[in-house]
């Protein structure tokens, strides 16, 4: 398979996203660029790659409609409890612990939402203040538990739980539910690798960005171009490690530039749909057209994009869902139940396109009436 050099200039070396440059994400600006010309090209006859993909695309394009988790509480779950939510920075962050928030409130449950800026020294104080909060459990989302592993101990000898979701992880000593972490989210980069191959007809050249420092995105990665490679044979494929100085920043130009010098590519792949961001309207602004652009998790404005023809698709992740299997967790534990069917539970994807799009209003749910059917497991309807 032939591969082109990344470009990269040098990788990062924390695993925690600083937010400086990520805030200046959520402002949604309307940009427009020129429809990109059908570059989808016949299959070669006799292709399995390409039909396991389109196979593939055909299972993930559909909207799920069942949460995960089936099994009733079957006990009456407390009210009164207390929850510190502790944000990453991020907006996707805030939104996941708005959707916390508005799960635990059905159960007569405070929610107190502790703010940081990403880096570790802030981490660290979130949870030194949940340490003096005692609340009856932490929540928290894309930070390590190295970053803070002094409270985390404390926590687990206090008694409190701590769930995490979206991180390089692993369940036990203190964290009691993952979801969303390194053996989950590989199917991600397989679902944006269907994509690729069944609308090149197995014959793509894709430049895939990517952000290192990101750690819980290598499974996703790994994901893609172990699927890409057994579907697309002989296809090729460049990957490009972006520094997060370049999030906000020059992360346009750093594309129009690669596209560039690489002519050839038709497919260009992103890790997170952030870096998407200002994209569509550069490649407008340097007459570059024809390029198909794909995004994993994506966001409210990369389902904008997609609307408005800018952007083809995008892993549209379960952030709703997360949010309640992990309320749902603790009031198992909370009535003296194992939280297991929770952590074994697997939570919905979806790979959208304008096609079946279900909505650009923001994020949305992949269930749609998941809050029903979690409410019916709590004895609430």
């Amino acid at each position: 398979m032939s591969s082109r050099p990344a470009r990269a200039a040098r990788r990062a070396l924390t695993a925690i996203i600083p937010v400086t440059a990520l805030l200046a994400l959520t402002a949604c600006g309307t940009e427009a660029t020129p429809a990109a010309a059908d570059v989808s090209q016949e299959p070669a006859s006799d292709s399995p790659g390409l039909a396991a993909a389109r196979a593939a695309l055909a299972k993930y394009s559909e909207r799920p409609a069942r949460i995960p988790v089936t099994e009733p509480v079957g006990k009456q779950i407390p009210e009164g409890k207390k929850i510190d939510f502790i944000l990453c920075g991020v907006q996707s962050c805030k939104d996941l612990a708005d959707f916390f928030t508005a799960a635990a409130e059905e159960l007569g449950w405070t929610v107190n939402q502790i703010a940081t800026q990403g880096t570790p020294e802030s981490v660290q104080a979130a949870y030194e203040q949940a340490l003096r909060d005692k609340p009856d459990a932490v929540v928290a989302s894309g930070f390590p538990r190295a970053v803070y592993a002094k409270q985390l101990a404390q926590l687990k000898a206090a008694g409190i739980p701590v769930i995490q979701s979206n991180a390089d992880d692993v369940v036990g000593d203190g964290i009691s539910l993952l979801k969303n972490g390194p053996k989950d989210v590989g199917i991600q980069g397989e679902m944006i690798a269907s994509w690729v191959v069944s609308d090149s007809g197995a014959k793509a050249d894709t430049v895939y960005f990517d952000l290192p420092a990101y750690t819980i995105l290598k499974p996703v990665k790994d994901g893609f171009t172990a699927k890409y490679q057994e579907w697309c044979e002989g296809c090729a494929l460049d990957s490009v490690d972006v520094p997060i100085t370049a999030v906000g920043k020059d992360m346009p130009d750093r594309v129009v530039s690669y596209l560039r010098s690489h002519p050839k590519v038709t497919h260009v792949v992103f890790s997170l749909g952030l870096l998407n961001v200002g994209v569509p309207a550069a490649l407008k602004t340097a007459g570059i057209t024809g390029k198909h652009l794909v995004v994993n998790v994506g966001d409210a404005q990369s389902y904008q994009y997609i609307q408005g023809g800018l952007t083809d698709g995008a892993m549209a992740l379960n952030s709703h869902e997360t949010a309640w299997i992990q309320v749902d967790a603790l009031a198992r534990h909370f009535t003296g139940q194992s939280m297991d069917v929770d952590q074994k539970a697997v939570l919905p994807n979806m790979l959208v396109t304008k096609d079946n799009l279900p909505s650009a209003d923001g994020d949305f749910p992949l269930v749609e009436d998941y809050q029903a059917q979690f409410k019916a497991l709590w004895g609430l309807s």
